[in-house]
C-alpha cells in the first residue's frame, strides 16, 4: 500500500505541474502588444513630422504630354528605395511619397527621366532638372554591397536630392551613371568626389 501511495502521490504531482498560469501569460502578451503598438505610433508620429518640416517642397513633376514618342535611351526595372538630401544619405525625404519604397520602373530619354511607381506617386525629372549619377553602396539607413545602389542626384525646386535605385539586373547601373551624366554634362570625376563626400558624412552621421 505504501508504494502505491507513493505511486499515486508522485502522479498527483505530475498532474498539478502541467497548470499554466494563463493570466500571467496573457497579460505578458498584452503587454507586448501594446509596447509594439505604441512604437508603431511613435514611427507614425515622426514620419508625419518629418513631412511636415518638409511640406515646403514643391510638387513633383508629372510625365510631359509625348513622353512616350520620345527615343528611349534606357529603360530599367527594379527598386525605388528612397530619396534624401543629396550628400546627406541619412536625411530621409518623404514628403510627396518621395519616403516610399515601392517597385519601378524607369525610362531616360533627352527630356529627362520618367519614374513610375506602382502602389506610390510616379515622378517626373526634366533633363534640366539632372544633375547626376553615381554607384553607392547605401542610402537611407538601407546597404548593399558597393554599387548596389544607382543613385541619381536631382533638383526639386531649389533642393537637391538623392534617389536610390536598385535595378533587377545590377549590371545595368553602369550604363545609367553613363547616360545621366553625358546627359548633363557632368565630368566623368565628378559622381566619384561625390560618392566619397556623402559616404564620409554618413560615417560621421
Amino acid at each position: 500500500m505504501t508504494t502505491l501511495n507513493r505511486l499515486y502521490q508522485l502522479a498527483a504531482e505530475e498532474k498539478s505541474a502541467e497548470v499554466t498560469d494563463w493570466s500571467a501569460r496573457i497579460s505578458w502578451v498584452l503587454g507586448l502588444a501594446v509596447f509594439i503598438a505604441f512604437v508603431y505610433w511613435l514611427m507614425r508620429q515622426g514620419w508625419k513630422w518629418r513631412g511636415s518640416l518638409q511640406s515646403g517642397l514643391p510638387e513633383l513633376a508629372t510625365t510631359p504630354d509625348g513622353f512616350a514618342d520620345g527615343e528611349k535611351l534606357l529603360t530599367l526595372t527594379g527598386r525605388y528605395h528612397a530619396s534624401t538630401t543629396a550628400g546627406q544619405w541619412l536625411d530621409r525625404i518623404v514628403a510627396h511619397g518621395l519616403g516610399t519604397r515601392s517597385r519601378v520602373e524607369m525610362t531616360l530619354t533627352e527630356q529627362g527621366l520618367d519614374v513610375v511607381r506602382p502602389g506610390a506617386a510616379d515622378f517626373f525629372v526634366p533633363a534640366a532638372a539632372l544633375r547626376e549619377a553615381r554607384l553607392e553602396k547605401a542610402l537611407a539607413g538601407k546597404v548593399l554591397p558597393d554599387g548596389g545602389l544607382l543613385v541619381i542626384t536631382w533638383a526639386l525646386g531649389d533642393r537637391l536630392i538623392d534617389s536610390g535605385f536598385r535595378s533587377d539586373h545590377a549590371a545595368e547601373h553602369p550604363a545609367w551613371v553613363d547616360a545621366v551624366n553625358h546627359l548633363t554634362g557632368a565630368a566623368a570625376g565628378d559622381h566619384l568626389t561625390s560618392t566619397t563626400t556623402s559616404t564620409t558624412e554618413g560615417t560621421a552621421r
